[in-house]
């Protein structure tokens, strides 16, 4: 019957790890935790409702790593660059765990010079995968009811950063 769609769970309205988001007057949506490696390639990825605050997720995106990495060492840590919403114990304790080396803009840290930066800034490497996956239209406006399905077509528009980054290598050999 069409008119017990949401009495039987199917409907569009609804669904799990959604929250009210806090930016657009409470309607309901879908965070992404994303940790990219340096050239912006896609390493791991969680969701959560829209009001789960971003140090939340952290330990979840971090554990979340499919790709096995290479023991930390002294001669050759494993740096992690966060902003400032991670400026907090349980970010650091988060990255600690992990075995990363931290590094957290403070809250209140004024942007450095441009002429005394010695690295080129990070933050934007993050922002452009993710500008990257909203490009798939099932990931910008979350269509699935069921986290699960939502969490699979983002790691699948994860994967075909690889396939066409690998693909793009290959031509250029």
């Amino acid at each position: 019957m069409a008119g017990r769609r949401r009495d039987a769970g199917q409907g569009a309205a609804g669904g799990d790890l959604i929250g009210p988001n806090p930016t657009d007057r409470g309607k309901a949506g879908t965070k992404q935790s994303l940790l990219v490696e340096a050239a912006g390639g896609p390493l791991a990825v969680v969701i959560g409702g829209a009001n789960v605050h971003d140090t939340k997720l952290l330990a979840a995106t971090l554990a979340a790593v499919i790709v096995a990495r290479p023991a930390p060492t002294a001669q050759a840590p494993q740096h992690l660059c966060l902003d400032k919403a991670y400026d907090n114990p349980t970010g650091e304790q988060a990255a600690r765990a992990h075995g990363y080396t931290a590094h957290i803009r403070r809250i209140g840290e004024e942007a450095r010079a441009k002429e005394s930066r010695t690295y080129p800034p990070r933050r934007w490497v993050v922002e452009r995968t993710l500008a990257w996956l909203s490009k798939c239209r099932a990931l910008l406006v979350r269509y699935d009811k069921h986290a699960s399905n939502y969490l699979a077509l983002l790691k699948y528009a994860c994967a075909l950063l690889w396939f066409r980054r690998y693909d793009r290598l290959a031509v250029l050999r």
